[in-house]
């Protein structure tokens, strides 16, 4: 067994990975030090380790560090082994258990909602949100509760024109202004809802999942059929969203992310 005092060298080591993850380039050793809260000297005996171990790069003409190919590497092996997948299983079932509606867990791809996995109650209805399946991601709510928390910027480079914004039925945003205060409320609110927008006569609840840097990385959404008729036809939506937000917030934490 490894010595206890190697502990808080293994947490700023770390640090210092995470710290450069969320780095749009390579940094300097003195703004990770400052950054972090560490002597400059533990900072550069850190960076040699790492740079030794090939988690880091060391680039002399700028004095500056970046991730390496080992970082790279692991991140590849991350995505061979669908933890994010795995994780969710058990939490999905559990919710479609729970709620009785179909369970999708979902990730954005550049403008679209890709569905990764997807969990039936015990008499399932036929939905277009299927494995594999991609939507215009500011239509669904799986698609919406990410954007609500993505920058402002972003979302305008995901949606530069009006030619961006596809319609399925008669319901959605048909422009950048009209999302925005959709996404405005839903960040507000902490979930998003669709009804009849992805296809007539369904509706969706979802809520976001966060990483470590409270980015969302994911969502998780209940679909079923739904058609809004009366003035009391939004009940049903807050609780939902509760069996939903706690599910969502079970794989934050089981990802070691942490809510926006």
């Amino acid at each position: 067994m490894g010595d206890s005092s190697d502990v808080p060298a293994l947490r700023r080591g770390l640090a210092i990975l995470r710290a450069l993850a969320g780095r749009a380039g390579p940094v300097s050793a003195g703004v990770l030090a400052r950054e972090l809260g560490l002597p400059r000297s533990t900072t550069y005996h850190l960076l040699a380790e790492l740079v030794a171990g090939g988690f880091v790069v060391h680039l002399p003409e700028e004095r500056r560090y970046g991730l390496g190919v080992a970082a790279f590497e692991l991140g590849s092996a991350y995505l061979r082994h669908d933890p994010l997948e795995r994780l969710a299983g058990p939490i999905l079932r559990r919710l479609v258990d729970r709620v009785g509606r179909a369970a999708q867990l979902g990730v954005l791809h550049g403008a679209e909602l890709l569905y990764l996995l997807k969990e039936r109650p015990s008499q399932p209805q036929t939905l277009v949100t299927d494995v594999g399946v991609r939507l215009p991601a500011q239509l669904p709510a799986s698609g919406r509760a990410m954007l609500a928390h993505l920058p402002a910027a972003q979302v305008r480079a995901m949606f530069p024109s009006t030619e961006r914004f596809v319609l399925r039925t008669d319901r959605g945003p048909r422009n950048l202004p009209e999302l925005r205060r959709l996404l405005a409320e839903e960040r507000r609110r902490g979930w998003a809802v669709e009804d009849g927008v992805v296809t007539a006569g369904f509706a969706s609840v979802a809520c976001p999942v966060f990483d470590h840097t409270a980015r969302p990385i994911a969502a998780i959404g209940v679909t079923f059929r739904h058609s809004c008729g009366g003035a009391g036809c939004g009940e049903i939506w807050p609780g939902l969203a509760a069996d939903v937000g706690e599910a969502a917030a079970e794989l934050t934490g089981r990802i070691s992310g942490r809510s926006a």
